[in-house]
């Protein structure tokens, strides 16, 4: 039986096992056959859509790692707003709005509110939190 999923991070891209946790669980939802609609980022989760991290060569890229999951599978990637802006991942509406100079929201992400988890708790069969 295929069951539609939704994921929720607070754990930022590196520091802690969180993320990458998240991500390994998401490939193998999708590998089984199970739908994975959505990953909501919160709290220090936000810091997966930051478009300026640069691991080192040697190391897993977390962030395009989730654009490309993003990209093959047409799953949404909602960082939430709030969280986002107080840790300074900013879209380039919001850096607009804000008189910023710059964005750096990664591709493949976009910033949404608490309505956005509230929706997808509501339309899913499962939501799993790292």
């Amino acid at each position: 039986m295929s069951l539609t999923y939704a994921i929720v991070v607070n754990g930022p891209a590196y520091g802690t096992q969180a993320a990458r946790s998240a991500y390994q669980f998401a490939s193998t939802l999708i590998e089984v056959g199970h739908t994975l609609t959505r990953v909501f980022f919160y709290q220090d989760g936000v810091l997966n859509g930051n478009a300026l991290t640069a691991p080192a060569s040697d190391e897993f890229d977390l962030v395009a790692a989730w654009q490309q999951l993003a990209q093959a599978h047409n799953v949404e990637l909602h960082t939430c707003v709030a969280a986002a802006l107080r840790r300074g991942i900013v879209s380039e509406q919001e850096a607009q709005q804000n008189q910023l100079p710059n964005h750096n929201l990664a591709s493949e992400f976009e910033l949404a509110g608490l309505g956005g988890l509230a929706e997808v708790l509501l339309s899913t069969d499962r939501v799993i939190q790292f």
